[in-house]
């Protein structure tokens, strides 16, 4: 049964980098089709009402944001580095650091993926108020892009929904592992029992 869980928590830990991965990537190319679209239309960013798409603003809005958000995503990379650094991913037995580290990379995962989604709903309300009949006028006039995807925003429900299950599946894993050494120091002190 420890094999089962060992291999098990290998593969959480070895999961959960790869969606913190995901994540990162998704910080990257959140604003791509906003730069695509919207760049060109803003004539002086010192003025961003002055523009040819009434909304179109929300590219610069969105930097500080975008910012955060890489900044945010390079933390939960390191902070799920911290589950090799303490062996969760191969120890059978867990000690504080393993706790701990845990603790960090669920507690970092479950608010950073609150804030994400507040921040991303209300970019993507915003976005939704572009005049998109201004943007398609634009877009064949300067030959850029014109969408009115929300792609970039909605896919954080797919993201974010996996790293929480992650999150959800670690820690779930600790309380079976708690359970399966429990049992195996009642086995034990049946064993001693019985040779006395």
């Amino acid at each position: 049964m420890y094999k089962k869980q060992v291999s098990l928590q290998r593969v959480l830990c070895i999961g959960l980098l790869i969606i913190c991965a995901l994540v990162f990537l998704y910080s990257l190319g959140i604003m791509t089709d906003l730069y695509d679209a919207l760049y060109n239309t803003i004539r002086n960013p010192e003025k961003l009402d002055n523009t040819t798409v009434t909304g179109s603003r929300i590219y610069y809005d969105m930097q500080g944001f975008n910012r955060d958000f890489l900044h945010a995503s390079i933390v939960m990379l390191l902070l799920c580095l911290t589950l090799f650094f303490t062996n969760t991913h191969i120890r059978r037995k867990y000690y504080i650091g393993n706790y701990v580290a845990i603790g960090l990379v669920s507690a970092g995962g479950v608010a950073f993926s609150v804030w994400a989604h507040r921040q991303i709903e209300a970019f993507k309300a915003q976005f939704l108020q572009i005049n998109f009949e201004e943007l398609a006028a634009n877009a064949a006039k300067k030959k850029s892009l014109y969408t009115e995807s929300t792609f970039w925003f909605d896919i954080h429900y797919v993201i974010f929904g996996l790293l929480l299950i992650g999150i959800l599946l670690l820690i779930a894993n600790v309380f079976w592992k708690r359970k399966l050494m429990k049992e195996e120091q009642s086995l034990i002190k049946q064993g001693k029992g019985a040779v006395a």
